[in-house]
């Protein structure tokens, strides 16, 4: 697949060729999904506690005695009908884990970049830098390449610059390449690409 490589001031400069292999295949959704579910699955926190009435406090003695009362018999007032009592069925502290293959993650990744190729919703740089961290210059990037909806961009290693110049404006988000995933791939509607971010991209995937 032919793609054409522009540069910040939104200039085509070259062209390359995307391997087929990830940026072209016909998208997997039930891989995809699974793998959607295993990512927010795997964010939670499973930490909730509710206390049973052997944790809550107090009731250490039968309220009154058993007959003779004209009340109904009660051995506890910590039983789960009891105002301040236990919970029953509550949740407890668990994990929430997925386990998903190495094969299966993958190919995740690759329907969804492929889906964006599809979609001619990638965005080749040539190189992406910059002095010093500006949002104006940023908005002016993106401006430059015709941005007009929710961006991701991914960058070959950290780079306070450019972190900082987009994390102020809406809807745009700043990654680092070896930490795609497939919902941000599938979050943000425009995906800017340094070609040296490609480069860990295809040989983290192929």
């Amino acid at each position: 697949m032919q793609v054409s490589v522009r540069n910040m001031a939104g200039e085509t400069v070259s062209q390359i060729e995307l391997r087929d292999d990830i940026f072209g295949l016909e998208p997997h959704q039930a891989v995809m999904h699974q793998a959607v579910l295993r990512q927010l699955a795997n964010a939670r926190l499973g930490t909730v506690d509710t206390k049973t009435r052997g944790e809550v406090s107090g009731g250490g003695r039968k309220p009154w005695r058993q007959k003779h009362t004209g009340r109904a018999r009660q051995g506890s007032i910590r039983a789960p009908h009891w105002k301040g009592g236990g919970v029953v069925f509550g949740p407890h502290p668990r994990s929430y884990r997925m386990r998903m293959p190495r094969k299966m993650r993958r190919l995740a990744l690759k329907s969804a970049l492929s889906a964006k190729a599809a979609e001619n919703s990638i965005i080749l740089l040539d190189e992406l830098v910059m002095e010093s961290p500006s949002t104006k210059n940023m908005l002016a990037l993106l401006d430059n390449l015709e941005v007009d909806s929710s961006a991701l961009i991914l960058l070959p290693e950290r780079d306070e610059n450019i972190e900082k110049s987009a994390r102020n404006i809406p809807d745009v988000k700043t990654l680092h390449a070896s930490c795609l995933n497939v919902i941000d791939l599938l979050t943000y509607d425009t995906l800017i690409l340094p070609l040296k971010a490609l480069q860990l991209i295809e040989q983290h995937l192929g």
